[in-house]
């Protein structure tokens, strides 16, 4: 074990606090100062925290750290009694009691929200080269930002206009942006993902997004899927080798392997009350402009005809057909024009 430990003390102190929360816990770049702070520590070796702060704060405290590097949370009357105990075992104890920020190899104090602003811009450009010495490419580093919490694979491409947060982690050879978001979302290797929002998601290898695609939280999009231009993704999972290529909403459905949605397809999921689930089979083909009245079965090998709202479970091969049959009548637009005196 590393005797090494590092204790951070969360005041009181109102000239600490902003909107009643502590500047170690104000964001720099999507997440809490302290987040920065532990990712430098950790790199250092270090593997052993106390914070001093009061209980209240654990849910926020918790989360800036590494499952492997938990801190223990302590009063300040238990910290004199710990710190002692510490001491005398020599472990080496490093306090921080004001709010720092790593720069570089220093830890830099801040005492406000006007200090922490000019810091935050150094936190901008040291994310950004601790990726690029990894091997990922960026285009435009100024329009470029990215969460510590944030793992990208090398050889990776991130075009301007891109924000990258929360923990999202992210393969190798991926083209990401132009302007585009992640937020949690884990991305496999060879995946581009062009002007997309998405959250809390995971997209496969080998997969083409957007652009101007929403994928939603609690997605799963299979390997080598294509999802288009304003397709909207919620709660749902898709097989390997779907494609969606353009104006469609998918929600709250299970979908195969190699399906193929048209455009203007809708899965009609919420009936005004609850939420209902969609389950498509493998290698079913959807016609433009269907509607899908959950909860309902397609069953695989369906071939849905464009146009068609299916309202029942599909079986298995069958063609599913539910529109008006057409009606031609001649001469109707001629005498409609006349009786409004249009020539």
């Amino acid at each position: 074990m590393n005797p090494r430990c590092v204790a951070i003390h969360l005041p009181c102190d109102d000239r600490q606090m902003f909107h009643g929360k502590p500047l170690m816990l104000q964001n720099v770049m999507f997440c809490p100062a302290l987040t920065w702070c532990v990712r430098a520590w950790v790199a250092q070796g270090v593997r052993r925290f106390f914070v001093v702060c009061e209980e209240k704060w654990t849910d926020l405290v918790l989360p800036c750290f590494p499952s492997d590097a938990a801190p223990q949370i302590v009063s300040g009357e238990q910290w004199a009694s710990q710190l002692s105990a510490l001491r005398e075992q020599g472990v080496e104890v490093e306090e921080y009691r004001e709010p720092v920020l790593p720069i570089g190899n220093l830890m830099m104090a801040f005492h406000n929200l006007e200090e922490l602003g000019r810091l935050q811009a150094a936190c901008h450009d040291a994310s950004n080269a601790y990726h690029q010495k990894r091997g990922v490419h960026i285009v435009d580093p100024a329009s470029t930002f990215i969460d510590p919490r944030v793992d990208i694979g090398p050889d990776t491409l991130i075009l301007p206009n891109t924000i990258l947060r929360g923990r999202t982690v992210i393969g190798r050879n991926c083209e990401i942006g132009p302007s585009t978001m992640l937020d949690g979302c884990t991305v496999g290797d060879n995946v581009t993902i062009n002007t997309v929002q998405a959250q809390d998601s995971t997209i496969d290898d080998g997969c083409e997004i957007g652009p101007y695609t929403h994928i939603r939280p609690h997605c799963h999009v299979g390997k080598d899927s294509k999802i288009g231009a304003f397709v909207q993704l919620k709660n749902c999972s898709l097989g390997e080798g779907t494609k969606m290529a353009h104006l469609t909403y998918v929600g709250d459905a299970d979908v195969g392997v190699h399906c193929n949605f048209g455009c203007g397809t809708v899965t009609s999921n919420y009936d005004g009350f609850k939420k209902h689930r969609t389950t498509i089979g493998d290698h079913v083909f959807i016609g433009c402009n269907t509607n899908l009245v959950a909860p309902v079965t397609v069953s695989d090998g369906v071939y849905i005809a464009a146009g068609t709202t299916v309202t029942r479970d599909v079986p298995a091969d069958s063609l599913a057909v539910g529109r008006a049959r057409q009606e031609n009548k001649e001469g109707w637009a001629r005498r409609n024009r006349e009786l409004r005196g249009r020539k």
